[in-house]
C-alpha cells in the first residue's frame, strides 16, 4: 500500500529485459528489432526506472538486427539518461556480444562465454550430387553476379572474393561498435577481433567485461536491498505458451539449437 501513499519514498526500480535466443529477422521467439521495439520502449518509459538491466543469452545471428536492437537501446538510454547494465548468462557471442555493448557495464558468470567478434558464412556445395542423380541445373540471370554462391554450381573465385569483401565490411562495423563502446577498457597490444571466445574472468582481463556478477546481487549492491525488478519481454502466442512451434518456427528452433551447440551449450 505504501507505494500509493504520497510523500513516502518509493523503492528504486530496475527494468529487466531478457534477450535470449538467436538474433534473426521475422521468426517468432527469436530476437529482432521489430519484436523487441515495444518491449524496449516499455522498459525505458514505464514506471520511472533507475536503470535498465539486459539479461543476455544469445549465440548471435543477424548483424543488422544486432545493430538495430543495440542502437535502439542506446538512443533510449541517452534520451532518458539511464544507466544500462548487461548480465551474460551462458553465452553472449558474435551478435550476442554486440547486444552486450549496448550496456555501460557488462557482467558475466565465471563460466559465461563472451566474444566471437567475427563474421561467418556457411553453406553446402551440391554440384557432385546433382551430377550423380542426373539433374541439370538451369539458371538465367540479368547481371553477372545475380547467382553468386549458387550451391548447385561450382565455386567461383570471384564470388568468394565478393563475399569476403562483404564480410570484411560487416566485421569492420562490429569492431567499430566494440572499440567505441569499450573504449579505454580494451588492451592496445592484442587483437580481440579474430572470432575467438573467452570465459568470464578471461573476458574481464581482455576488457570485454567489467566484472563477475548476476543481475539481482549486483543491482542490490548498486541500488540497495529494497530495489524492485520489473521484467519486460515479448508476449508469447497461445501456441508458444504450450511449447508448440509450427512450420518456420520449428525450423528456426533447430537453427537456434545448432547455433548454441557451436559453443558446447
Amino acid at each position: 500500500m505504501k507505494k500509493y501513499i504520497p510523500f513516502i519514498k518509493k523503492p528504486p526500480v530496475v527494468a529487466v529485459i531478457r534477450l535470449s535466443g538467436m538474433i534473426a529477422t521475422g521468426a517468432r521467439g527469436q530476437l529482432n528489432d521489430a519484436a523487441l521495439a515495444p518491449v524496449i520502449e516499455r522498459a525505458f518509459r514505464k514506471g520511472k526506472p533507475q536503470a535498465v538491466a539486459l539479461v543476455i543469452n544469445s549465440p548471435g545471428g543477424s548483424p543488422v538486427q544486432s545493430s538495430l536492437i543495440t542502437a535502439r537501446i542506446r538512443r533510449l538510454a541517452d534520451e532518458k539518461e539511464l544507466p544500462v547494465y548487461a548480465f551474460v548468462e551462458d553465452v553472449a557471442a558474435s551478435g550476442g556480444y554486440w547486444l552486450a555493448t549496448a550496456a555501460d557495464e557488462i557482467y558475466a558468470d565465471e563460466s559465461s562465454i563472451l566474444g566471437s567478434i567475427g563474421v561467418i558464412s556457411a553453406g553446402f556445395g551440391l554440384t557432385r550430387l546433382i551430377e550423380k542423380i542426373g539433374v541439370e541445373r538451369r539458371v538465367y540471370t540479368a547481371g553477372k553476379s545475380k547467382s553468386m554462391l549458387d550451391p548447385f554450381r561450382p565455386e567461383d573465385p570471384d564470388d568468394i572474393k565478393r563475399l569476403k569483401t562483404l564480410q570484411d565490411d560487416i566485421h569492420d562495423a562490429f569492431k567499430q561498435q566494440v572499440t567505441t563502446r569499450r573504449a579505454a577498457k580494451l588492451p592496445t597490444n592484442e587483437d580481440l577481433f579474430t572470432g575467438d571466445i573467452w570465459l568470464g574472468r578471461a573476458a574481464i582481463e581482455k576488457g570485454l567485461a567489467d566484472g563477475i556478477g548476476h543481475v539481482v546481487p549486483v543491482m542490490k549492491q548498486k541500488y540497495g536491498d529494497e530495489v524492485q525488478f520489473r521484467a519486460h519481454g515479448p508476449r508469447r502466442s497461445i501456441l508458444g505458451r504450450f511449447g508448440l512451434r509450427l512450420g518456420t518456427d520449428a525450423i528456426a528452433a533447430i537453427e537456434e539449437r545448432a547455433e548454441f551447440a557451436r559453443f558446447g551449450l
